[in-house]
């Protein structure tokens, strides 16, 4: 959470350029490494990278980057954590001092995770998102973000999104060779392209029908086996794309996978069944834009 900052730091970001019209930042370069959106951030006083994530409903901080730095940084209690493939108990920090896009804040409820490189500190999930219009151009790695007042998202959209009920993180409806439709966790976190049920593989008799190869994915609280195999098509907002890889859980393997990186409750929360994710190999090819509290989106090519 960012424990009263909202506004102020809303107001800071959109001073950042000279140039800003209609509530709208300076276009600003992002690092893009292995489908992770990476934006500089000083934490504790260090300089390191964000990890912007939309597929996350917590704000979390490298563990591997507080002990690299001898951090002392005040603790919260400890939560449960649902990751795909299984949940655990986290400890958290909280008044974690942030310095991001030149703005000083300090963020609550912190999930220790293990995200990498020490230099990947931390990582920005919906709370983050639900602050701004959020516009990602891939292509181009850079991106911006936008006060509601600068347009109707809800009228531009030209994708299938809504709300997940219980969680608030943005799902998208796609199509698969024409005739299957499923819904996906819009999921800028995940470096693969769609990762989908095995049950859901199953019953569209893909694991039968394509030739398969075995890999590993690394979840937030573990390392496990994977299927991999590419489709005819999938159909995303107004675009199809062809020869598309998708990816499931071994057999035998149990997975979350209508969310990730999420405080477990404990219970089932009805709404639409989400079948997987959608990622960095599907978006990398677009400019995205995103507004989570209207639960709209809007794709389309980058401008040459």
């Amino acid at each position: 959470m960012l424990n009263g900052f909202k506004s102020i730091f809303l107001i800071a970001l959109l001073y950042l350029s000279p140039n800003a019209l209609a509530g709208a930042t300076q276009w600003m370069d992002f690092k893009l490494e292995h489908g992770h959106i990476k934006v500089p951030v000083i934490v504790g006083g260090v300089k390191a990278h964000a990890i912007l994530d939309t597929g996350a409903n917590v704000n979390a901080i490298n563990g591997q980057f507080v002990r690299h730095h001898n951090l002392d940084l005040n603790k919260g209690s400890s939560i449960y954590v649902k990751g795909v493939f299984d949940t655990e108990k986290r400890k958290t920090y909280k008044n974690v001092p942030i310095n991001l896009f030149g703005t000083d804040i300090e963020l609550d409820d912190m999930v220790d995770f293990q995200l990498g490189p020490s230099d990947d500190a931390i990582l920005l999930g919906s709370s983050f998102f639900s602050l701004f219009i959020v516009q990602i151009d891939y292509p181009n790695n850079k991106m911006r973000l936008l006060t509601r007042d600068t347009f109707d998202l809800k009228k531009l959209k030209n994708i299938e999104m809504h709300n997940q009920k219980g969680t608030g993180l943005p799902i998208v409806k796609v199509n698969f060779n024409k005739n299957d439709s499923a819904w996906l966790l819009l999921d800028t976190g995940n470096t693969g392209g769609i990762m989908v049920e095995r049950s859901y593989a199953n019953k569209l008799e893909w694991l039968e029908s394509y030739q398969t190869e075995t890999g590993l994915v690394i979840g937030v609280n573990k390392i496990k086996g994977t299927e991999s195999f590419r489709i005819d098509s999938l159909k995303f907002g107004p675009y199809t794309l062809e020869n598309v890889l998708v990816t499931v859980p071994a057999e035998g393997e149990r997975s979350n996978l209508e969310s990730r990186y999420e405080v477990s409750t404990g219970s089932r929360l009805r709404g639409r069944r989400v079948r997987g994710l959608l990622g960095y190999d599907i978006l990398r090819h677009f400019v995205l834009t995103i507004d989570y509290k209207t639960g709209s989106a809007h794709i389309s090519l980058p401008e040459e």
